[in-house]
């Protein structure tokens, strides 16, 4: 893993991210760092976190815990 400021802040967000989905009974199996983004030599910004792919069943649960959440 990078020393790299922004690849802290991703991989802190993908951690919070990852909890917070637990915590409502949802896996996304696929969420991790963009792997593009994260081994670009160049960049400014943090890596971007890829949230991948679900199931039908899946994303009606993470839709159901997002319309349960006030909204800001």
């Amino acid at each position: 893993m990078s020393d790299h400021a922004g690849d802290r802040l991703a991989i802190e967000a993908l951690t919070e991210l990852r909890s917070a989905l637990i915590a409502h009974g949802i896996m996304l199996p696929s969420l991790d760092l963009h792997l593009p983004s994260y081994a670009a030599t160049h960049r400014t910004p943090p890596p971007l976190l890829a949230l991948g792919s679900c199931n039908p069943a899946t994303a009606r649960a993470l839709a159901a815990a997002l319309n349960r959440a006030p909204r800001r």
